[in-house]
């Protein structure tokens, strides 16, 4: 067993960030000086927790290849890779019939899942969705739901249209919380309008996962897809977890060893396959066991160090930041839900007559800061949003500026963010 169980007592640690690679880089500014560089861009990368690094460290020497070798390591490997699948379906609720596909990313999650739709699937999904989870299902029939301005509203919205569509196979999309506000979207409530409606739900959960439970089998959805680069493991693994019939008896989504059992050239000079079952049969190609250990590790890290005392500091952390930024003049937070919604650490804002482009690169220049400007693959809703704004937005078509922060966030960080961005409103 290479890699050890721990059991830590953070008792003392209550209001201390959980430990990340890069906490202590220090960046240049443009006066010649530098300062702790303050990573305000997790909603995109969250920086690799330390425990995630040592137990990668810990196993590589023991890395072999996973599910071919008759060798020590490679039985090794193979056992360790399935032990991290099983951590990640219990640290996201699964149902024990569930199956779980290791991928790269929640786009290739996506796009996983759009593969093996049943002919004839109509997908609904909102325009407020991340392109990872809107652009996938271009070709397969779809109705696409305006942004809505509450989760009542998203609710009645999506019962209307399932209400209204004809009979077939349907599947429901949903964010789990959005990457441009940070809302929480009523997923539960969604996921059993869709039930009622004989539709299934896949849950966009990058966003939610490295800030609250998830919950599968509790929530009653059919599959949730998230990326370990959120996750504090960015070591190029994802998650398409649910359940398993479409996987069962499509055709897999990418052709190649690992995903046959059996390859014949027949008498005409064809090849007959026989495909895998199970996970194994879209997890074609050599798989990503530091990738796995990476993402179990994450889970394992999060839940030791207790949800709900990571999700309490990072939202102290939060309001600091929203009651900072929306005291400063010139400065709006964009927001679908209003200023009430449950949000989880992800805040973005305009500042009125600079562009976001150029906020940014202040931030970076002047204070050391990290933050991230543009439409956040999201162009639909920031685009709605912005428009809201009118000539209290930003102006130049540019986009919004997006700090977002998470486990490994000290308060400092936050603070600097808002001295920073008063100080170039003024």
């Amino acid at each position: 067993m290479p890699i050890p169980t721990r059991v830590q007592d953070r008792s003392s640690e209550e209001h201390a960030p959980l430990p990340v690679l890069g906490d202590d880089v220090h960046v240049p500014l443009r006066d010649g000086g530098s300062v702790p560089y303050a990573a305000l861009d997790v909603a995109a990368s969250a920086p690799a927790l330390r425990q995630v690094w040592d137990d990668v460290a810990a196993f590589a020497p023991y890395y072999g290849s996973v599910h071919r070798g008759a060798g020590h390591l490679s039985q090794l490997s193979s056992e360790t890779y399935e032990r991290s699948r099983a951590t990640v379906a219990a640290f996201l609720g699964c149902r024990p019939d569930d199956a779980l596909v290791l991928t790269r990313s929640t786009t290739d999650s996506m796009n996983l899942l759009a593969a093996v739709l049943p002919s004839g699937t109509r997908v609904f999904v909102f325009e407020s969705e991340h392109h990872a989870a809107l652009l996938c299902w271009r070709d397969r029939p779809t109705t696409v739901l305006p942004a809505p301005r509450s989760p009542a509203e998203a609710v009645a919205s999506l019962e209307r249209a399932l209400a209204e569509a004809a009979e077939g196979p349907r599947l429901v999309c949903v964010t789990g919380a959005s990457n441009v506000t940070g809302e929480v979207w009523p997923v539960e409530r969604l996921a059993a309008v869709a039930r009622r409606h004989g539709a299934r739900t896949v849950v966009d959960a990058a966003q939610l996962a490295p800030h609250r439970r998830v919950d599968v089998a509790g929530w009653g959805v059919d599959w949730v897809a998230l990326s370990g680069h959120k996750l504090y493991a960015p070591f190029g693994a994802g998650v398409l977890a649910g359940r398993a019939d479409w996987l069962e008896e499509a055709e897999p989504y990418l052709a190649g060893g690992g995903a046959s059992s059996a390859v014949e050239r027949t008498a005409d000079g064809r090849l007959d396959v026989a495909w895998r079952s199970g996970a194994a049969r879209h997890e074609a190609g050599s798989p990503n066991v530091l990738g796995a250990v990476a993402l179990a590790s994450a889970c394992t890290a999060l839940t030791e160090a207790g949800r709900e005392r990571l999700a309490a500091r990072e939202e102290r952390l939060l309001d600091r930041l929203r009651t900072g930024l929306e005291a400063v003049p010139g400065v709006s937070v964009l927001s679908l839900f209003g200023p009430e919604a449950d949000r989880v650490a992800v805040v973005s804002f305009t500042v009125r007559g600079l562009p976001a482009a150029h906020v940014a690169a202040e931030l970076a220049g002047r204070y050391g800061i990290g933050v991230r400007d543009g439409f956040f693959c999201a162009h639909p809703l920031v685009r709605t949003l912005l428009e809201e704004e009118g000539p209290a937005g930003c102006g130049d078509g540019g986009g919004a500026v997006r700090a977002s922060f998470g486990a490994g966030t000290p308060a400092e960080h936050v603070e600097r963010l808002v001295r920073a961005v008063g100080e170039l409103a003024r």
